[in-house]
């Protein structure tokens, strides 16, 4: 009866047949494009040489590839499960199933804030990047500008969403297939009769480091945030199951296609701005988002002779911020119905109108953007920097989640009697591949930003900046935990039930 009672609060909670669904919309085809186009944005046209700068060509490199690796086995494992659970709660609801309602609890509000402030933090990026070419206009008045694009985008339909999304990501994904060809091309001197050759693998930087590994242990560590912040929006597609029109069919496509893209895609951009740009190029640590001529893609593409490089950047890369932000509302949105259905939240926000668009879950999620408004009386930069990280570490947790998650999902699969055969799609590499995520998730979150105490002077709001949402997690699973006196779920009693005719 106990656990008859858990299953119907929490786990895998579905409204009534009556009730208005999320409509089964998405194709493959737009699955693929959600999550490239969550995950390709300012952290690769921006970070990425922030990277390089701080960690050297082979330092750099060596993180992305690290980072993809765990990317990997966190997007197989959540491959595994929504497969099987094409559930619109993903994580969140898994967690409620195979480890402890208060740990979904805690996983969603955090997933849900994360995304929520990316999307605040988007809308400032696109107001930086317009200032390019109008200079004198008002922040704050483009990123509401934006804001109005971005809500009505996602209150229409969720087709209209996802055809959005593919184009935006069409031209962001043949910018770099650009940009790895002309980067190759000048490699080899094909291009403008001068091979760069490995002299910038082999620089001696003096004072700065010698290539192709610049730092110590903890630089590693802070440019593992940096590159976790690139692969962010990766495990989007586990949310989009629950409006994919072949779950079964189209998740382990889109998984697998995705991660290969997405990590040659930055593998091969990092090695190539470490072939071209020198590890100590001071606009390398200048690529911040109001400073266009500073990234990396310009300052490659200018060598290359386009001399219109910058303004061509900072088209593409305007196109890249609306799709990021078009992305987080809708994941922040739909992670917020979830978290209604499982009344982890109220359940207004499972209110679904007759387009299948949960409005008042997009609604709440816009209105926290709306902290980016904010940005002119904070200060354009800072409050920037403050969403950043508070959604690298948020990201970072989800992750570390999708790991455990997916470690009792397979035992409790196991002690069941069930045949791993019958699984559509089965994660490799189990259980070193979540235990892996998992490990060096933890060790991300807690010492990415260790530089906070290692300064001349130490700053109480740089630490509660970086690590506020640690406590905050905390907090939220103690806090649900006493007041509903939930336990970790026993792995005979995980529930596996999900009614797919919805």
């Amino acid at each position: 009866m106990e656990a008859q009672t858990r299953d119907n609060s929490f786990a895998g909670l579905e409204t009534t047949h009556d009730e208005k669904q999320l409509h089964r919309k998405l194709k493959g085809r737009h699955l693929s494009m959600i999550a490239i186009g969550g995950s390709i944005g300012t952290g690769l046209f921006f970070a990425s040489g922030s990277a390089v700068s701080q960690a050297g060509p082979g330092g750099a490199l060596l993180a992305y590839i690290i980072m993809g690796i765990l990317v990997y086995f966190m997007m197989t494992s959540l491959g595994e499960m929504a497969t099987l659970i094409p559930s619109s709660g993903s994580f969140e609801d898994y967690a409620n199933r195979f480890v402890d309602p208060a740990a979904g609890f805690a996983f969603g509000w955090s997933y849900w804030f994360g995304w929520a402030i990316t999307l605040a933090a988007e809308l400032i990026a696109g107001a930086f990047i317009v200032k390019f070419w109008f200079p004198d206009t008002s922040t704050t008045l483009w990123a509401a500008f934006f804001f109005i694009i971005l809500l009505s985008l996602n209150l229409f339909s969720v087709k209209l969403y996802g055809e959005t999304e593919y184009w935006l990501s069409g031209i962001k994904v043949a910018t770099v297939i650009i940009f790895i060809i002309t980067g190759i091309l000048m490699i080899t001197g094909l291009l403008n009769g001068h091979s760069v050759g490995f002299q910038n693998w082999t620089f001696d930087g003096q004072e700065a480091g010698k290539a192709p590994f610049v730092g110590g242990f903890f630089t590693m560590l802070s440019v593992f945030l940096v590159a976790g912040f690139s692969f962010l929006g990766t495990e989007i597609v586990g949310l989009a199951a629950g409006e994919s029109e072949e779950p079964q069919k189209n998740i382990p496509k889109a998984i697998n296609t995705v991660f290969w893209r997405i990590l040659i895609f930055y593998v091969a951009t990092i090695a190539i701005i470490g072939f071209i740009v020198p590890f100590t190029d001071p606009r390398l640590l200048d690529g911040e988002i109001e400073n266009i001529a500073a990234s990396p893609f310009t300052l490659v593409f200018q060598n290359a002779g386009f001399t219109a490089a910058a303004s061509l950047m900072n088209a593409v890369i305007l196109t890249a911020v609306l799709s990021a932000g078009n992305s987080s509302l809708y994941t922040a949105s739909r992670m917020l119905y979830a978290m209604g259905k499982s009344r982890s939240a109220p359940r207004i926000f499972t209110k679904v109108d007759k387009r299948g668009i949960p409005i008042y879950a997009v609604v709440a999620t816009a209105s926290v953007a709306g902290l980016s408004f904010l940005s002119s009386l904070i200060g354009d930069g800072k409050i920037y920097s403050i969403f950043y990280s508070a959604s690298g570490i948020s990201g970072f947790i989800t992750w570390f989640g999708i790991a455990l998650c997916h470690y009792r999902f397979r035992k409790a699969y196991i002690v069941q009697g069930r045949n791993l055969d019958d699984l559509k799609y089965k994660s490799k590499f189990y259980p070193f591949g979540p235990l892996f995520a998992m490990v060096l998730s933890i060790i991300v979150i807690f010492g990415a930003n260790l530089w906070v105490f290692q300064g001349d002077t130490f700053s109480w709001f740089d630490l509660v900046t970086n690590y506020c949402l640690v406590p905050i997690i905390i907090l939220l699973y103690l806090g649900f935990k006493l007041k509903n006196k939930t336990k970790i779920v026993p792995l005979n009693e995980c529930n596996f039930e999900y009614d797919y005719t919805k």
